[in-house]
């Protein structure tokens, strides 16, 4: 999928694509590279759904419609999920490719509205005999149980994605790649997994105990930190062409460590203050050699050390001091008081006999 291609992606699309309602001739490119990373652009529409969620569920009971730590986790395993797309096309598509690219029975248009059609019941019967063998094979289940590792059913938990299930669930839709271009399996292979959002809810159901146990300024720490978590994922991911491998790398172990400090502070866990320090230390270790850099730049003079702006200080008194010393022009005046004793002399001289040859 191409970044670059999402600022071809209407309001109205965004909004459409989290239920299944596209047209193929919005939707149908011809090379997999034209292809809108569409999950990308859902972000913003994921959090709207779960605040409306939130808002819906205080109208009707009263309470949130799950707890703070349990949607946290929810949410950071959607983050996990995706780190691996930072370095590498995901394995559904490479394998698929491969199969394409080698083994393809015949080709199908892919500007046909029958393909797009077929393509869509293709991917929705991939994934139901994927997420049945999920939960009958045990390998298969070790990769899968992750999305039912939650003891709360809401839109969060929809984003409880395992960072392994692609290793597993590819197989159920390379057939497709004998017969279905790429680009027409990328587009459907997004949108099934989107259509799965706002599905996960229990609005109306039966209600869940509130757990209060964390402290409220506890609460607000960790939702703030996560927040900035989030922010810099996104940024991540924006600016990942123009970072090297080894910025990438040490991200995405901060991410890591992020997350899992949030988690230990949320659990009150005995070494979660210890972590929770180790963490800033790092941030301030990656960005002091200018592999991380703070959200909001006004912060970065916050992070300067006391020895760099003495520096700073004493470079500029330097230079003021010199503009204050410069040495006087050619044309100077040899009576003025900054002209130097030796060179009136000299001149003096010169005068003395240029009227004793007259």
């Amino acid at each position: 999928m191409n970044p670059e291609a999402q600022q071809d992606v209407s309001v109205s699309q965004r909004i459409r694509m989290m239920f299944y309602m596209m047209k193929p001739n919005e939707t149908s490119f011809q090379i997999l590279e034209e292809v809108p990373d569409y999950v990308k652009q859902a972000t913003p529409f994921f959090i709207s759904l779960m605040l409306l969620e939130l808002v819906i569920s205080w109208i009707l009971k009263g309470k949130p419609p799950g707890r703070l730590d349990d949607a946290l986790t929810s949410i950071s395993a959607g983050v996990f999920s995706r780190l691996p797309s930072l370095f590498s096309r995901s394995i559904e598509l490479t394998t698929y490719i491969y199969v394409w690219e080698n083994y393809r029975l015949i080709n199908l248009p892919w500007d046909s509205p029958w393909t797009w059609y077929l393509t869509f019941l293709g991917v929705d019967f991939g994934y139901y005999w994927f997420h049945r063998m999920a939960h009958e094979v045990n390998i298969m289940w070790a990769g899968h149980q992750t999305h039912h590792s939650s003891e709360d059913y809401n839109l969060s938990t929809a984003l409880r994605q395992s960072v392994l299930q692609i290793y597993t669930s590819w197989m159920f839709y390379s057939p497709l790649a004998l017969f279905i271009p790429p680009s027409v399996y990328a587009v459907h292979l997004q949108f099934n997994l989107l259509y799965q959002f706002w599905i996960h809810t229990e609005v109306t159901g039966k209600e869940v105990p509130f757990s209060s146990s964390v402290s409220h300024l506890l609460k607000i720490y960790a939702v703030v930190q996560f927040a900035l978590m989030l922010a810099f994922y996104e940024e991540t991911f924006a600016d990942k062409a123009a970072l090297s491998q080894a910025t990438l790398l040490l991200r995405v172990c901060f991410i890591i460590l992020t997350l899992t400090s949030i988690g230990f502070l949320l659990d009150q866990r005995p070494k979660a203050a210890v972590l929770e320090t180790f963490r800033c230390l790092v941030f301030l270790m990656l960005y002091r050699i200018g592999h991380l850099k703070p959200l909001i730049p006004s912060l970065s003079f916050a992070f300067e050390s006391q020895r760099e702006r003495e520096r700073e200080r004493q470079t500029q008194a330097e230079g003021e001091a010199g503009s204050m010393h410069r040495e006087p022009d050619v044309g100077f005046d040899p009576g003025s008081p900054g002209s130097r004793p030796g060179q009136r002399q000299a001149l003096n001289r010169c005068a003395t006999q240029g009227s004793q040859n007259v």
